[in-house]
């Protein structure tokens, strides 16, 4: 029998839409999947040209360091320096990892356990929560406040609660409303931290897709954050290496010790080739980001103005590459997204996946290009879908249907 631990964890949300997806593939359906946040765009050619060099050479082929190989880790304090002005020891702040995801999780095991409490970003990615429950710990929500641009009211935390946190979770640009930080903002987290002794946790997957001219800081920009802070990131999104699985986590020497004592016991490092792939990402030319930038902005603008036609409010988008969208008159997030798919055959992604604060929103990954963006509008448009804060036009009821949110949460 399986542990007792997964009970509490819910099945992976795309393995179900996925399902879903191949099923009316199968069957000749144009489906338009605008759910899961997988970048189009794929790797730059000198990475590409560096996998290849280092994947034929047998000295790639022996085990990597389990912390990452010297060369990696100094190219990512030498991107940290200059990109942010962090200056980072690439032996004790720097830290290789299997995507960003992996290490998210494992630094939770290494951090928290049962008693303790992680706080969680709600709506927010649910990998946080899901590695609190793991580790045998609770994860509490802190709500992402709209008055406040989406960023949760620290002082508002109990008192018992802060008593046995260990953790606090943040990601800006944010997965899945795309808002954006200010330094000032980190600092006053920082300060916080400092007060209650715990330790933050900043996932910066998306820092490099900022938009209307935003510059994603960093968390460790703020004067002693090192103390206080750890920063997760990925090349999957800021280099189109999602399927190469490389990422880092830098900053407080203590917690990235911990994530590499319980690496070294549980996995063998990243292949070799993909961290000299990650060195040419980092150390190699960087043309590629403006450009990348401006056509996920055009996609965001496309969805926008598309979106606005059947009367959705305009929603505030920094950032990242997502649109968090309220659902029509109060329909469920499972509802809305189970009537797209079953009248379009458009996938979205249903907000209630993302926290209890996600319910009544729906996420857009602005992954397809912006003509394709259009198209599965258009197919909203055709069906009679569009938005109302009473009612829901063209809706049919699917009372009984298993939902979406039923299946679990995603990423």
């Amino acid at each position: 029998m399986p542990a007792d631990r997964l009970a509490q964890i819910p099945p992976y949300l795309f393995a179900g839409i996925n399902r879903l997806k191949a099923e009316m593939l199968a069957q000749g359906i144009d489906v338009i999947d605008l759910g899961a946040g997988a970048p189009d765009r794929p790797a730059p050619e000198h990475v590409v040209e560096a996998l290849k060099a280092s994947g034929a050479d047998p000295a790639s082929h022996r085990y990597p360091p389990y912390d990452g190989t010297p060369s990696f880790k100094r190219a990512v304090s030498r991107w940290y320096d200059s990109r942010f002005g962090v200056s980072l020891d690439p032996d004790s702040e720097v830290i290789a990892l299997t995507g960003s995801k992996e290490g998210l999780v494992h630094l939770v095991w290494a951090m928290a356990g049962p008693g303790d409490v992680v706080l969680v970003p709600d709506p927010g990615y649910p990998a946080y929560r899901t590695a609190a429950l793991l580790a045998g710990a609770e994860p509490i929500a802190v709500p992402l406040l709209a008055e406040h641009g989406d960023f949760p009211d620290l002082d508002a935390v109990d008192a018992g609660v802060l008593a046995r946190a260990k953790l606090l979770f943040l990601s800006y640009p944010n997965n899945p409303t795309g808002a954006v930080a200010t330094l000032e903002r980190f600092a006053g987290v920082i300060a916080w931290a400092r007060r209650h002794g715990i330790l933050v946790v900043h996932d910066a997957a998306y820092a490099e897709l900022g938009f209307d001219g935003h510059v994603a800081p960093s968390i460790l920009q703020v004067s002693g954050a090192r103390e206080h802070a750890v920063e997760f990131n990925s090349l999957s999104k800021s280099h189109g290496m999602a399927g190469f699985r490389l990422g880092m986590a830098v900053g407080n020497a203590e917690a990235i010790g911990a994530l590499a004592l319980l690496k070294s016991n549980v996995d063998t490092g990243v292949f070799q080739a993909v961290q000299d792939a990650g060195v040419a990402a980092l150390d190699g030319p960087q043309d590629h980001l403006p450009v990348w930038r401006a056509l996920y902005q055009e996609r965001r603008d496309a969805a926008r103005a598309g979106f606005a036609r059947l009367g959705w409010p305009e929603v505030p988008c920094g950032g990242g590459f997502f649109l968090w969208l309220p659902t029509p008159g109060g329909m469920s997030s499972a509802d809305f997204a189970r009537t797209v798919l079953e009248r379009c055959f458009v996938i979205v992604a249903p907000g209630a996946a993302y926290g209890d604060a996600g319910e009544g929103y729906f996420r857009v990954a602005l992954v397809s290009e912006a003509g394709r963006i259009l198209e599965a509008i258009a197919r909203l448009e055709t069906a009679g879908i569009r938005f109302s804060a009473r009612s829901f036009h063209g809706a049919r009821s699917f009372h009984g249907a298993r939902s979406f949110h039923e299946e679990g949460p995603c990423s």
